[in-house]
């Protein structure tokens, strides 16, 4: 593998989601603890699954992998990163202040902000740590969040450097800005160890999909523009040259993923290439990973032996016609990043408004791109994003006209330094993504939310409030709060999405159970992409289809009240024909 060529000191494995980074970073990782290289391996990804991988626990501290010598990992875990971060912070002061001062300060640092900062400082610390823990590995692997999160965790050194240097402001959510002060070197040395080509190489993960292609060249270049010059490419999960085409659906992957690859724009193909075949089996367990980066067609007896067994008929559509007996309502599409979030949520939509509503078709994701998955402009479909940036300058376009407009000059100036703190995009997401809620009282309103991890930030934010609010109008008064909405099993639908494999699924149940805790109770499962519902016939789609059934009858079985089938179609599903395609197919196998 071009990747691994003369490796530099750290590697960073990033893209858009369920394009495979785990499993490239995780086989990378086992490739040069192989060579006898001391390794590493890094989950930035508020989801993280490294561990579930390598079949054992890891979570925020470094521990050795059994089975590969020389290969370490660990997993950034955002909650205890946060809870280690405030601790630090308040365990010097909990015995001189009063209790009432003291949840003050907990609440204050309860925010997703407080979080993203914990679990950043950490990251920072692996990159300039040259003679501490991080000093004995010969390499350390990044396997990263998914690519709108990575952007932003990126740009956080420059950020906060920027902050440093010019603001003054109110960080309560962080601490006391003179614990900041004491990270300036930290920080810019991180920003030194990114933007060093002998030091750093960005390995870009991406499908041979249009979609995938489109999002890693935007990766590309936002990369580039922050001084991350240094890439490679590598297009995983390639469907190998079937042994014949008496498979249709092979056939078509086959030539869509083919045209995809000689169409790659002038950019990508510039960067040192390599392609990864698709395998039989899914990338969990030593030998799986160490057979990733190699050829090998499974046998026919071997795949045509594996019985596809029958399933209920379960169409999408059946959901939407549920769905569709009110007139309003909230529908959250949910889950791993990858999945098909965007496709089941704008075929929701789009199906919504084929039976007679007025919708809105939203998107909490930093990298979601709703008009390229539509394709075309619907009458009764309003279209739009929560940017972040948008919803920032918007955000301090409004404090500065109101509560701006009622101090001196002095005072601006200082509450102008205050809204460039990083903080305030928290703020401004928040603001933007509980008017979308209190939008849903009046009409259909269906959210794309982001990657797992960011959407659990997001409604952390939505709890932190709920609990703000409670406090401060007591129990004699009455109000509603986006919590309280979410919680409505009238008006809110969450539908978890996910793929038939072991991963996305475990996730899905994880992100159940975290919502059930907050009482948001999961109103449906959509399993997407299947290949045991669309019945393949070749030796390698066959194998995977056969993977697939225990995790569907996981997901029907144990965790679902109800279910959707979707299978995987010959074609993209962009365009409102496709995403029509996508509502009216029903899934009809035979033992």
């Amino acid at each position: 593998m071009k990747f691994l060529d003369n490796a530099p000191r750290f590697l960073f494995f990033t893209g858009k989601g369920g394009v495979g980074k785990t499993s490239i970073a995780c086989a990378a990782a086992l490739t040069l603890a192989r060579a006898g290289k001391k390794i590493l391996l890094v989950s930035t990804d508020p989801a993280s699954n490294v561990g579930q991988v390598f079949g054992l626990s890891i979570g925020n501290t470094i521990t050795e992998v059994p089975t590969v010598q020389g290969l370490s990992a660990l997993e950034i875990d955002p909650e205890q990163a946060a809870e280690a971060y405030r601790e630090r912070i308040i365990g010097p002061v909990r015995a001189l202040l009063p209790a009432k001062d003291v949840r003050s300060i907990e609440e204050q640092l309860s925010g997703s902000c407080t979080t993203e900062i914990a679990s950043f400082n950490e990251f920072t610390a692996l990159l300039t740590d040259a003679g501490g823990t991080a000093g004995r590995f010969d390499h350390v692997l990044f396997d990263t969040a998914p690519t709108g999160h990575t952007i932003r965790l990126l740009q956080l050194p420059g950020s906060w450097t920027d902050f440093l240097n010019e603001g003054k402001g109110d960080a309560s959510c962080l601490g006391p800005l003179a614990g900041l002060e004491k990270q300036r070197a930290v920080y810019a040395g991180a920003v030194g160890a990114l933007a060093d080509s002998s030091r750093t190489r960005l390995v870009l993960v991406t499908r041979a999909q249009e979609s995938s292609l489109a999002e890693i060249m935007r990766t590309h270049r936002e990369l580039a523009a922050i001084g991350l010059t240094r890439q490679h490419l590598i297009i995983n999960a390639v469907l190998p040259a079937p042994l014949d085409d008496t498979d249709p659906l092979a056939t078509a992957i086959r030539l869509r993923e083919q045209a995809a690859i000689a169409s790659l724009p002038a950019d990508l193909r510039n960067l040192p290439l390599d392609q990864v075949e698709l395998k039989a089996t899914n990338m969990v367990g030593v030998d799986a990973l160490g057979a990733l980066f190699t050829t090998n067609e499974p046998t026919l007896t071997t795949a045509m032996a594996v019985p596809l067994q029958s399933f209920t008929e379960a169409p999408l559509s059946d959901l939407i016609d549920e769905l569709a007996t009110q007139d309003h309502g909230l529908i959250m599409c949910m889950g791993k990043g990858g999945v098909g979030k965007s496709t089941i949520a704008a075929s929701i939509a789009v199906a919504l408004v084929g039976r007679g509503h007025q919708v809105h078709l939203t998107t909490t994701d930093p990298a979601g791109h709703l008009s390229e998955t539509l394709g075309g402009i619907l009458e009764n479909l309003q279209v739009s994003s929560i940017d972040p940036a948008e919803a920032t300058r918007s955000y301090r376009d409004h404090v500065m006209a109101t509560k701006g407009a009622m101090l001196d000059e002095q005072g601006r100036a200082m509450l102008s330094e205050d809204l460039l703190s990083p903080c305030t995009e928290e703020v401004a997401v928040f603001q933007a993504f509980s008017r979308v809620i209190s939008e849903s009282r009046r009409t259909f309103v269906v959210v794309d939310t982001a990657p797992t991890g960011h959407t659990l930030l997001l409604l952390d934010a939505t709890g932190s409030y709920h609990r703000d609010v409670a406090r401060n109008m007591g129990e004699n008064m009455h109000f509603t709060t986006p919590l309280m909405r979410l919680q409505d099993s009238q008006d809110t639908k969450v539908i978890l999405v996910t793929l038939a494999e072991t991963t996305p699924v475990l996730e899905a149940a994880e992100l159940q159970a975290d919502l059930e805790r907050a009482q948001i109770h999961p109103w449906a499962w959509v399993v997407n992409n299947s290949l045991a519902a669309a019945a393949p016939t070749s030796n390698l789609l066959r194998l995977r289809a056969s993977e697939e059934l225990p995790q569907i009858n996981s997901v029907k079985n144990e965790h679902s009240t109800r279910l959707a089938l979707v299978p995987m179609l010959p074609t993209e599903p962009v365009g409102i024909p496709a995403l029509e395609a996508v509502i009216r197919t029903r899934v009809a196998l035979t033992r």
